[in-house]
């Protein structure tokens, strides 16, 4: 029996589950989960992320993180920490670009927080015995200032949906029909709390996932000083929309289509993530994905890696373009950063 098979007896002998209760069987199920069982990252796989088209994003990362360490004072201890760290790509590069500032590599106590057994050994296999891991944010030691990098990880937290309908607002759930398929129906009765006003046929979406993590890097940022960086596509202002997704083999499937076989994501909500962390007392603020690595130096990174080797400008050209240009990654990417009220991180500086 699939997952699909177990999600369908499951819903017609306790009814519908929640999009989030959906989300968290088909992406961590231990038997049949996606990150649990069969994560695909890359060309060859289901989805790519910024480290794996180009070097740069994560070296930038590395220059980001040692010169927020250097305007800390240096500390002599700082926890480093990538929460979902992928295949290790990331965390390589930053490794590699922080060689600049060597003081920085001495103090960094590295932590990655994964909880998929495949992801974990393909980056230890990348990353050796340099980094330590964890299962959790609380399970990486306190007591030391904390830098912190997230990409593409909001958009993997369980959300619930609710839909506008003509006597209220209703929420989204995953049923059954006649036939055992996985059909999406409404909840029978309004959905309780308040919530936006918004025209018939809205979707709200609502991350708890979401929320209690900008909670808890606030809490911490607040606690041990440091600064988070939270880097993923979503948006920047309160909004309506469906956006689950299922990404196969770099193609979107109905997100019902598959379950535990695809990549299943929301859009980040940063508003949410932002206000929860405010709320610990610490301070957010948001660029775009082009805006913070143009304040980072891109541009000239990328001229130096052409510098001399014309035959490698034009796919250098292409990264750059992926990474910053509006009609890519450039806009619909963010760029989060959580920090104390008295520390303020580089290129944050007027956002």
């Amino acid at each position: 029996m699939g997952l699909r098979e177990r999600l369908a007896r499951q819903i017609r002998e306790t009814g519908p589950l929640t999009v989030a209760q959906y989300m968290t069987a088909c992406l961590h199920d231990p038997q049949f989960g996606y990150y649990a069982t069969r994560p695909a990252l890359g060309e060859d796989g289901d989805f790519i992320t910024a480290p794996m088209i180009s070097q740069m994003f994560g070296e930038l990362i590395g220059v980001w993180m040692a010169a927020a360490w250097s305007l800390m004072g240096e500390p002599p201890q700082v926890r480093l920490v990538e929460l979902g760290p992928g295949d290790g790509a990331l965390m390589a590069d930053l490794l590699r670009a922080a060689r600049a500032a060597p003081g920085f590599l001495q103090a960094a106590d590295v932590w990655l927080v994964e909880t998929s057994p495949p992801l974990r050994a393909l980056q230890s296999e990348r990353l050796g015995e340099r980094v330590r891991w964890a299962v959790s944010l609380a399970d990486v030691p306190s007591g030391a200032p904390m830098l912190l990098i997230a990409n593409e990880l909001l958009d993997c937290l369980p959300t619930r949906q609710f839909v506008r309908t003509a006597v209220g607002w209703a929420e989204r759930l995953v049923g059954v029909d006649a036939q055992a398929r996985l059909i999406f129906v409404l909840s029978p009765t309004p959905a309780a709390g308040l919530l936006p006003l918004a025209p018939e046929g809205a979707v709200y979406e609502q991350s708890a996932a979401q929320g209690a993590l900008g909670a808890e890097i606030g809490a911490r940022a607040v606690r041990d000083g440091g600064a988070a960086l939270l880097i993923d596509y979503g948006r920047a202002e309160p909004g309506f929309g469906d956006t689950l997704q299922a990404l196969k083999a770099h193609r979107k499937l109905g997100p019902l289509d598959s379950p535990g076989e695809a990549d299943l994501t929301v859009h980040a909500d940063f508003p949410a993530v932002m206000a929860a962390a405010r709320a610990e007392g610490a301070a957010a603020a948001i660029l775009t994905q082009a805006e913070f690595l143009a304040r980072m130096g891109v541009g000239a990174r990328a001229e130096a890696l052409v510098r001399g080797r014309p035959d490698v400008s034009p796919r250098i050209g292409r990264q750059l373009n992926r990474l910053v240009a509006a009609d890519q990654m450039g806009e619909l990417f963010k760029a989060c950063c959580l920090h104390p009220a008295d520390f303020t991180p580089p290129a944050f500086e007027d956002a």
